[in-house]
């Protein structure tokens, strides 16, 4: 009876001493993460006039809040202005994003998939070349580039 004790009392003093390694680990990976939360974010703005149909011209501002660390805190913000219209004509649509690789014949280029998370009618795609990442290009429901020899692309803020 007493080895039965004895065996109990070692086995729970090592249980406990388990269980607050695994606490201290715990607490020490959150901080990391903490840390590398704020060192990997950053934001991208493109901006330009798109062709509107009844008004001079869609004034876009397009700003991507890259959060490297989780993929699930990647956000926009769309600002879109009919120039020509009355006041109040501004729209802004925020939302969450992804990226998916490869824009026509370019493997490395990226296209960022607006509103991924909602159903297809709300997606709103814009994709640019490995080649040319300034150029940000406004893309159909199908990722391809719109044919026009309109301006359909907004341009890197710098």
């Amino acid at each position: 009876m007493k080895k039965l004790f004895i065996f109990s009392a070692l086995f729970s003093l090592l249980l406990s001493c388990n269980t607050k390694t695994t606490k201290e680990n715990n607490t020490t990976n959150k901080e990391t993460v903490t840390k590398t939360d704020n060192s990997f974010s950053k934001t991208t703005i493109y901006e330009g006039i798109i062709p509107c149909a009844d008004c001079s011209g869609i004034q876009m501002t397009l700003k991507i809040y890259n959060d490297y660390s989780v993929s699930q805190n990647n956000k926009f913000e769309l600002i879109s202005v009919y120039q020509g219209k009355e006041p109040g004509n501004v729209f802004t649509q925020k939302g969450n994003f992804n990226t998916e690789r490869g824009l026509d014949k370019d493997p490395d280029g990226t296209i960022y998939v607006l509103n991924w998370d909602q159903p297809e009618e709300k997606q709103l795609y814009y994709g640019y070349y490995s080649s040319n990442p300034e150029k940000i290009y406004l893309l159909d429901k199908d990722r391809k580039r719109i044919k026009s020899d309109l301006n359909y692309f907004l341009t890197l803020k710098k």
